[in-house]
């Protein structure tokens, strides 16, 4: 992203000579923008390298940048390391960092005006501040932790004040503002902001309105719990060796009907990640070998950022989140971990019957209760203040009331999210970074609370593991599917399921462990668990892999992260086809069915057969699901694995007729009419861009993190895959960072992210990885064992105190 690039970006606004000390609405004064002596021209040089005394420190650390711009930390203390993290990063991504806990606060208002209060209402009222402060209550009795926070907070602000306007990122200058001293309430803020974006797509709302409209027996056959063939993290057939297991009775009037207009925007729906781990017995090297890959928003800068971290405790490199202390996917001299999404509903909504329309009183068992009430003052850009009133009872804050979209005064409703009860999940990485063996994974990862992961795990000594990890309520069966009465004590979550009953395995007879979010366990779990939108196809074609052979190497583990089958469409795509005549279709249509028929079902950058196949499935399910796309109240839609099931043998189910024709359709009139709209779309974009091949036509894009502002972003990147597919790339969502690492003496690694190190637009380090990371290779991490391996060319960073 070179300086014409944010040259052209503005070209316009240039020629307009009397603006240029003037704003315009939200955007910056112009002349400070383009002052050469303070604007953005101050960008686009990479970044320099020098001797920085600190008075915060305790003893000299030296931060060495490899080519990559990866730095490698090396302190004698924690504080120190932790101060050093703190400060190189900020040195990088310091606007992303404090954007992100922006957004988490609900503070985005500030920085680009009214046009965000709805977000920022939708912020507060979920209390992801709210949860920050709980989880500054539990930190803080760990001093340990404080104390490892507030050094790393202190590297932050010493970079920061180091910091004249002039040096000051981009989007400072963009919009206007600059930054503020850094707090550990902020990495709170960020870790409530990440716990969100994993854990927020509940469907309470949604099941609520399906139910009401289907009713309980067809809701069920069309929400099942478990899916017949699934292969659960958790091995089918496991045996749960649980001692005095306790589960609550199912209330007999727990359904609570209501009808909910209006839904706050959840997270991208293909939030996840896929993870495994091979034991030494199914590896050819004989060393256990890991793999992580997170499927996250593809975004500049990227949501990771490459560091080593080398202290007096632990020696510990991968992928860490700017703003988060230590390595959260990665390894250290004896053992590997990953996470994914582990798909458990821990969020859970109340309706709240208040006594009159100043809420100071709701019904709880027959009496009325006091709520509590949170003033969120929000500063919107234009000087305006907006004051909410967010009303919380024992439950939690209610988010929805006659103030934001609901319309009842005398009715609301609150959610109730195990991210409320405040945790330490600093603790759990920092943890991990300094592990050496299994006993140690499974004591770090035991008090994290939210969100639910499975936490992949591999040794040096051979052991491999997986845990199904976070605080789960110990629900009565159905609790949590649909919204319940906040009145009434027996729908209240009745205890927790007890930590060390959590699923998990280690060193399966398999050889293998692996996630990528489908279900945790099958349906002997002695707890209850229900499908809330879990995987169907990536989970099956990677345990049908490592059960196709006998042994696995290095290549064989980049080779899946970038695989490109599609599972899906094999499932489904022949039926489609056979009820097609092609006597019936025209010479066009059916020169296109070949093109399907001869597809190998891999997503391929050069395959036409996965662009018409992706279409077609898509107006399928258009015709299909037409009562729920065109329903006034938010629905969720039955998952991809129930729809191929009814599409092949349900092809008389209800959901095929279409609503507004007379006739009553069957599963091969949609297959019929959505073909002929398909190829119809595939001739539009084919005269449009000369091909159709699926690259083309996905069009993979990587956008800035401020509304994809062009001149930052990466647009047309080359590469395969899709949802569902285990290369889960689709137009802007995919894997977000690649790990391998074989865990030999030292364990060697390789990792790589569709972005950067430097969150400079001006930079060479802003987006060089994006090409590498599409073709499906890596980096090789040089994980330093000490400061006598330091290759020397290598650039060096060297913070000491403020005395020497």
């Amino acid at each position: 992203m070179k300086l014409f690039k944010i040259l052209l970006s503005f070209a316009l606004a240039v020629a307009v000579f009397w603006l240029l000390n003037n704003k315009i609405g939200t955007a910056p004064p112009l002349g400070k923008f383009f002052n050469p002596n303070t604007g953005f021209y101050q960008n686009e040089a990479n970044m320099d390298f020098y001797t920085l005394p600190q008075e915060q420190l305790q003893d000299s650390v030296n931060v060495y940048y490899d080519e990559h711009l990866i730095p490698h930390i090396f302190a004698k203390t924690n504080h120190d390391l932790y101060f050093a993290q703190g400060y190189v990063t900020a040195q990088n991504r310091l606007w992303q960092m404090e954007f992100q806990t922006h957004s988490a606060a609900g503070r985005i208002s500030e920085i680009i005006g009214e046009a965000a209060l709805e977000y920022d209402r939708g912020q507060r009222r979920k209390g992801l501040e709210f949860g920050a402060e709980k989880a500054l209550e539990i930190i803080t009795k760990d001093t340990e932790t404080t104390a490892y926070l507030e050094a790393y907070k202190d590297g932050v602000n010493a970079y920061i004040n180091g910091l004249s306007s002039a040096n000051y990122p981009i989007e400072y200058k963009l919009l206007d503002y600059q930054p503020e001293p850094w707090t550990i309430k902020k990495t709170a803020l960020f870790l409530m902001n990440m716990t969100d974006m994993l854990a927020g797509k509940d469907k309470d709302m949604e099941y609520t309105n399906v139910i009401n409209l289907l009713g309980k027996e067809r809701f069920d056959f069309l929400y099942p719990d478990f899916f017949e063939g699934m292969d659960p993290v958790i091995p089918q057939g496991t045996e749960w060796n649980f001692e005095n297991v306790e589960t609550p009775e199912v209330p007999e009037d727990y359904f609570y009907q209501d009808t909910i207009k209006a839904v706050m925007e959840k997270p991208h729906p293909d939030n996840g990640s896929n993870n495994w781990a091979v034991s030494p017995n199914k590896s050819k090297t004989g060393n256990a070998i890991l793999a992580n890959d997170p499927h996250l928003s593809l975004k500049l800068p990227s949501i990771w950022y490459i560091m080593q971290l080398h202290g007096p405790n632990s020696n510990a490199m991968g992928a860490t989140l700017p703003g988060a202390l230590g390595i959260i996917s990665g390894f250290n001299t004896h053992i590997a971990w990953g996470e994914t999404n582990a798909t458990r509903d821990v969020r859970d909504w109340y309706s709240i019957e208040f006594k009159d329309p100043k809420k100071d009183f709701y019904k709880y068992e027959g009496e009325w209760l006091p709520t509590t009430k949170r003033i969120e003052t929000i500063k919107v850009k234009n000087g305006k203040i907006f004051n909410d009133t967010v009303v919380y009872t024992h439950h939690g804050p209610v988010a929805y009331d006659d103030t934001f979209k609901a319309d009842n005064p005398l009715k609301g409703y609150a959610l109730k999210w195990t991210a409320h009860l405040g945790g330490n999940m600093q603790k759990t990485f920092i943890g991990l970074n300094e592990s050496k063996n299994y006993a140690d994974y499974v004591k770090a990862i035991s008090g994290f609370v939210a969100p639910a992961q499975n936490f992949v795990f591999a040794s040096t000594e051979g052991d491999i593991a997986i845990w199904v990890q976070g605080k789960f309520p110990n629900k009565w069966k159905g609790q949590g599917k649909f919204l319940m009465d906040g009145s009434k004590k027996s729908n209240e979550w009745q205890g927790f399921i007890p930590q060390e009953y959590n699923a998990h395995i280690k060193n399966p007879e398999r050889g293998f462990v692996s996630s990528a979010n489908q279900t945790p366990v099958d349906s002997s779990y002695p707890y209850f668990v229900f499908n809330d939108g879990y995987d169907t196809y990536r989970s099956r074609v990677i345990n049908n892999f490592f059960n196709s052979k006998d042994k696995f190497d290095i290549d064989d583990f980049k080779n899946l992260q970038s695989n490109n089958f599609n599972l899906k469409a094999k499932e489904l795509i022949p039926t489609m086809v056979k009820a097609l005549d092609s006597m019936e279709l025209s010479e066009t249509e059916n020169s296109y069915l070949e093109v399907v028929k001869n597809w190998d079902y891999y997503n391929n950058i050069d395959s036409p057969g996965a662009t018409i196949s992706t279409i077609w499935e898509q107006n399928v399910s258009k015709l299909m699901l037409d009562e729920y796309l065109n329903s006034e109240e938010p629905m969720s839609t039955p998952f991809a694995f129930k729809i191929v099931e009814l599409l092949k043998y349900y092809s008389n189910d209800p959901l095929m007729d279409i609503q507004e024709t007379e006739k009553i359709e069957t599963a091969p009139d949609l297959f019929k009419l959505a073909f002929e709209k398909t190829i119809q779309e595939v001739e539009t974009f084919k005269s449009e861009h000369g091909t159709y091949n699926w690259g083309e036509y996905k069009g993979t894009y990587i956008g800035h993190l401020l509304r994809d502002l062009p001149a930052f972003s990466r647009f047309n990147v080359p590469i395969g895959g899709d949802k569902s597919i285990v290369n889960a790339t689709s137009k802007n969502h995919g894997a977000s960072w690649r790990m391998i690492v074989e865990m030999s003496t030292p364990p060697k690694a390789l990792g790589i992210y569709p972005g950067g190190q430097s969150g400079n637009p001006g930079s060479s380090h802003y987006d060089d990885m994006i090409d590498s990371w599409a073709k499906g290779d890596y980096l090789d991490l040089d994980f330093i064992q000490s400061e006598e391996d330091v290759n020397p060319s290598y650039n060096i960073l060297t913070l000491k105190p403020q005395n020497e």
